[in-house]
């Protein structure tokens, strides 16, 4: 369990604030909006109103005793680049902020940000893939190079042993796991046999599983 500062609470921050209230941890949820952070209470440990531009607010929340701070303020670019700055002055030790366009990256990266996420770009990204190949069930980003996905198993593949398709030395591709009727199965072997009914994770650069899978 981490202790989670969350800074902006719009459908962006909320979604956020929901999922770490599933993972069990702890979070203090901060907006501007009153109405927004009365919505937010039910599903976090702690939340405030106030001005997060205000260095003065931010040191009264103790920036050091939280473990990541998220900034998730949408539609003003200038609140979200000098709330990331205040937050890593003032001790924060990872803070990670939303981008809503290219340029927005980088300011936030060269401004106190140690991440940037940037869910309209990465979400088009993984629809762009999963709804133009039949085969892809589903896709996680690991850096701008590699990636993790979920693909249905090649017809020329059915039957035979993942020793006998070596495609870790053909295409520098890993399988890190099969799934069947929604259960995961870490323990893949060089005997492992695939069959129409499973799915596979697979691990590797883009261009290799691009070449591989024919996407």
């Amino acid at each position: 369990m981490k202790n989670i500062l969350l800074i902006g609470l719009g459908r962006f921050g909320r979604h956020i604030a929901l999922q770490l209230n599933k993972l069990g941890h702890e979070v203090m949820a901060v907006d501007s909006n009153e109405e927004r952070v009365n919505k937010i209470l039910p599903i976090v440990t702690n939340a405030q109103i106030g001005d997060s531009t205000n260095t003065e607010f931010l040191k009264s929340l103790g920036i050091g005793n939280f473990d990541v701070c998220i900034v998730t303020i949408g539609g003003n670019f200038q609140n979200s680049l000098e709330t990331t700055s205040l937050l890593k002055e003032l001790g924060a030790k990872l803070v990670v902020s939303r981008a809503e366009r290219d340029v927005q990256e980088k300011f936030l990266l060269r401004n106190g940000a140690d991440e940037v996420v940037y869910p309209e770009k990465q979400v088009a990204n993984w629809a762009a893939i999963r709804y133009t190949a039949d085969h892809i069930r589903d896709y996680i980003e690991v850096d701008e190079a590699h990636a993790i996905f979920e693909v249905e198993v090649p017809e020329g593949w059915i039957g035979k042993t993942v020793g006998e398709l070596d495609i870790r030395r053909k295409y520098s591709i890993n399988i890190m796991a099969t799934k069947e009727n929604g259960k995961i199965n870490m323990a893949v072997s060089p005997e492992t046999v695939l069959t129409n009914k499973t799915t596979l994770l697979v691990l590797g650069a883009y261009k290799e599983l691009q070449k591989c899978f024919r996407i």
